[in-house]
């Protein structure tokens, strides 16, 4: 008879082999977003794009001029925001400005404080810079392809649609920290968010890009009624679902730029990340544990003493893992990934998943904030 340990080891060679069929669903869904069409329209109406700062984090100069360097037909406005009259982004923007003269770039310089989210706070002061109905907002950090405001546009534009998002890749620009933080995000939220929207059964909405009607962002009350919620970009999505309308991920996969230089910054990010995700769906986050294949096949592997069988399961595990970082470089155009590091960023992602149903509280720029059940914060 098999001892406790032997049912155990089982039991997690069981999940590392749900995770392979998990990974290779991942692979299919994620090779859907590299074969894109080409954006059609027979119009092109104006757009304000809407980027809110905070410090000249690593990298923003560069995803800041990817940003304007759009090959778009009709006219764009860009608005960049701060909280703060000494904020280094300032010196960014203008450095842009003069590189870009003939863009109509505005910066508004606002303190004014609204509610305990900062950016939406910030994004409420922009506000009133606005020219155009087609509003897209984009977080600091997202780098862009050149065609990224005409898929955008062009996904706006359908029949029913109210709110248009897209998902992201990680980009580490700061080193071996930034790198494995960068993983994380393209190995294993890209592939998440694939397999759920393939799926039908997430309808997200990400910071990486929002867009919207000004009459929609009117309708849904404004970023005033987002000025308290941890999880801004998912409540904006399900805001405008409750008016009837429809949110759509845009065939189209952006970088996000990871600045992290330390494992205590990473784990303190990405547990901000997790707790906000299980917040929003928690059954959803939680059968997300299958997807760390290989850590489970370890844990089996140890467990019943690298048995034949465990150790096939682990070889089914890192081929079929192999297989998925591949597709997710391929549709994200990238080359020579750090797959010598994925066993390692493996094992931290499943270590991150586990201490995610323990954190109660979130660290948010060196702020402290406790989450309620509705994804409110209080500043602690």
């Amino acid at each position: 008879m098999p001892s406790p340990l032997e049912i155990a080891g089982y039991v997690f060679l069981a999940l590392a082999l749900a995770g392979c069929g998990y990974q290779l669903l991942a692979a299919v869904k994620i090779a859907a977003f590299a074969a894109r069409p080409a954006p059609a329209r027979a119009d092109w109406p104006a757009v304000t794009l809407l980027k809110p700062l905070h410090g000249a984090e690593p990298g923003l100069e560069a995803a800041l001029a990817s940003a304007l360097a759009q090959d778009y037909p009709g006219a764009v406005q860009w608005v960049f925001g701060v909280q703060d009259a000494v904020d280094p982004a300032i010196a960014v923007v203008e450095r842009l400005r003069g590189v870009n003269p003939d863009a109509a770039i505005d910066l508004v310089v606002d303190p004014t404080p609204h509610g305990q989210n900062h950016k939406v706070a910030n994004l409420i002061n922009m506000g009133g810079a606005i020219r155009h109905d087609l509003i897209v907002l984009s977080d600091s950090d997202i780098a862009v392809a050149p065609d990224y405001l005409r898929q955008i546009v062009t996904a706006l534009g359908a029949p029913g649609v109210g709110v248009v998002t897209c998902p992201y890749r990680g980009r580490g620009v700061t080193g071996f920290w930034s790198r494995l933080a960068a993983m994380g995000v393209s190995y294993q939220f890209l592939p998440s968010v694939a397999v759920g929207v393939g799926l039908g059964l997430a309808k997200p909405c990400m910071g990486s890009t929002i867009a919207l009607r000004r009459e929609t962002l009117a309708r849904i009350g404004g970023f005033q009624a987002f000025a308290d919620q941890l999880a801004d970009d998912y409540a904006i999505g399900a805001a405008a679902r409750a008016l009837g309308l429809e949110s759509v991920v845009a065939p189209v996969i952006v970088a996000h730029t990871c600045t992290e230089t330390s494992l205590g910054e990473l784990i303190r990010h990405e547990l901000r990340w997790a707790r906000t995700i299980r917040g929003v769906d928690p059954a959803g986050y939680a059968g997300s544990g299958v997807m760390h294949a290989v850590p489970l096949a370890l844990i089996g592997v140890a467990l019943s003493v690298g048995s034949p069988a465990s150790l096939a399961v682990l070889a089914t595990a890192l081929i079929c893992r192999a297989w998925m970082l591949r597709q997710v470089d391929m549709a994200a155009g990238v080359r020579g990934g750090d797959w010598p590091l994925a066993p390692l960023r493996d094992i931290l992602s499943l270590a991150l998943f586990a201490a995610s149903f323990f954190a109660r509280d979130v660290d948010w720029r060196g702020v402290r904030y406790r989450v309620d059940r509705q994804g409110g914060l209080e500043r602690i």
